[in-house]
């Protein structure tokens, strides 16, 4: 049983276990500025742009509750007991939904670029060694320049380096 614990221990401190923690909780802290951003901000402006519209509001009754409509608000609604379809706050979701899924586009954009700008292509070789007196000689001399000895043609290029042209 002690290794039982050992192991769930030596889990739970792994870095990786870490980081996902921290990442819900910042998560969840986000969710919360975001919902604010949509039921604050957002869904005022678009609803006085589309003519006052509360979207917090913008429902359908289904079935009349215990009191009878109309109900002014889907909180008085709830309370009566109807039976309601609750289409705006189904929009404020798909608002949030919209506004993270952007925020998380952009976070992993930013990321995929950093990785391809520290992703440097290596620089084809332009030395090699003589495979008479081991003494390093441009890639494209027939000749080694201390010994003499006539160079065998370099290996063919690689279709990377085949695509690179030299002056």
């Amino acid at each position: 049983m002690a290794k039982f614990f050992q192991e769930f221990r030596e889990f739970a401190v792994k870095g990786n276990v870490v980081d996902m923690a921290v990442g819900i909780i910042i998560g969840g802290a986000f969710t919360l500025i975001v919902q604010s951003l949509v039921a604050d901000v957002m869904n005022p402006l678009i609803g006085l742009l589309i003519g006052g519209v509360d979207f917090s509001n913008l429902f359908v009754v289904l079935r009349e509750g215990v009191v009878g409509g109309p109900y002014a608000t889907l909180a008085d609604a709830q309370a009566a007991g109807a039976v309601t379809l609750n289409l705006g706050l189904f929009i404020n979701a798909v608002v949030s939904f919209t506004i993270v899924a952007f925020v998380v586009f952009l976070l992993v954009r930013t990321i995929n670029r950093l990785k391809r700008e520290e992703a440097v292509e290596p620089a084809s070789p332009t030395e090699q060694p003589c495979p008479y007196c081991l003494m390093v000689v441009p890639i494209k001399a027939t000749r080694c320049g201390h010994c003499t000895a006539e160079l065998p043609e370099p290996a063919l290029p690689t279709p990377e380096q085949a695509s690179i042209t030299t002056p």
